[in-house]
C-alpha cells in the first residue's frame, strides 16, 4: 500500500510537472505574441503623426502650386490608402495580408511623396516658406522613428516566430493556433520609394 502511494504521488509529480511545462512554454508563446503587437503600436503611433502632417504639408504646397493639380491629389489618395492599411493591420497586427496591404499603401505613399518633394525644387518662394520648412523636417523626422519602430517590430517578429517554430513548442504552437506573423517588409524595387524624402528648403 505504501508503495502505491509512493507511485501515485511519484505519477502527480510528473503529471503536475508536465502541466508546469506546457504552461510555461504556453506562457512564453502568449508573451512573444503581445510583444510583436505592443512593437506594432509603435508603428501606429509614427505613421498616425506622419498621417496628420500630410494634409498640411498639401494645404502649403497648394498655394505656391496651384499648376500641380495631379501631383498633390496622388499624394492626398496615398495617404488615404495608407490609412486604410494601417488601420487593417493595426486590427490584426502581424497578419500577412494586412501587413502586405501596409507596406503596399506606404510605398505608394513614399513615391507620392517624393515626387511632390521633387516637384516642390521647381517653386523657390515655396522652398522659402517657413511653414513648407518645418513640415518637411518633421516629416523626415517622422520617417526615421517609423523605420526604427519597423525594425523593432520586426526584431519582435522574429522572436516570436521562432519561439512557435523550435520543439518543444511548436506542439504547444500548434494545438493552440498560434499562427505565425509577418513582418513589415520593404521590397528592394520599393526601397528607394520609401526613404524619407531628402529635402532642403534652407
Amino acid at each position: 500500500m505504501t508503495a502505491f502511494l509512493v507511485f501515485l504521488l511519484v505519477l502527480f509529480g510528473i503529471a503536475a510537472g508536465l502541466v508546469l511545462f506546457v504552461v510555461g512554454l504556453y506562457n512564453g508563446l502568449i508573451q512573444a505574441r503581445n510583444a510583436y503587437k505592443n512593437a506594432f503600436a509603435q508603428i501606429d503611433v509614427q505613421l498616425n503623426r506622419r498621417y496628420d502632417l500630410i494634409p498640411n504639408l498639401v494645404e502649403v504646397a497648394k498655394t505656391y502650386m496651384a499648376h500641380e493639380r495631379d501631383t498633390l491629389e496622388a499624394v492626398i489618395k496615398a495617404r488615404a490608402a495608407a490609412v486604410a492599411g494601417l488601420g487593417a493591420a493595426k486590427a490584426n497586427p502581424g497578419d500577412p495580408a494586412a501587413m502586405a496591404q501596409l507596406a503596399g499603401a506606404e510605398g505608394g505613399l513614399g513615391a507620392a511623396l517624393g515626387r511632390l518633394m521633387m516637384v516642390s525644387e521647381a517653386y523657390p518662394d515655396l522652398k522659402a516658406n517657413q511653414n513648407m520648412a518645418q513640415l518637411s523636417e518633421e516629416l523626415t523626422s517622422t520617417e526615421n522613428k517609423v523605420a526604427f519602430a519597423r525594425q523593432a517590430y520586426n526584431d519582435q517578429v522574429m522572436t516570436y516566430n521562432n519561439k512557435r517554430e523550435v520543439f518543444p513548442s511548436s506542439i504547444i504552437a500548434g494545438m493552440f493556433q498560434f499562427l505565425p506573423a509577418a513582418f513589415l517588409e520593404i521590397s528592394s524595387e520599393d526601397a528607394h520609394k520609401r526613404e524619407a524624402p531628402k529635402v532642403s528648403f534652407n
